[in-house]
């Protein structure tokens, strides 16, 4: 019982730690989509 309820709590904060790293403010999501953008215009601005 104790075993399960130590598993529960890892679980629970390693989704937490997840979460707040991923989707908090500044977070990775975030910090991709600014970068995407940013290669999306060195791009289009390269003249063929």
């Amino acid at each position: 019982m104790r075993q399960l309820l130590m598993t529960m709590l890892l679980i629970a904060t390693v989704a937490m730690l997840y979460a707040s790293f991923a989707q908090g403010e500044g977070g990775a999501n975030e910090t991709i989509a600014r970068s995407g953008n940013r290669m999306a215009d060195a791009i289009s601005r390269i003249s063929p």
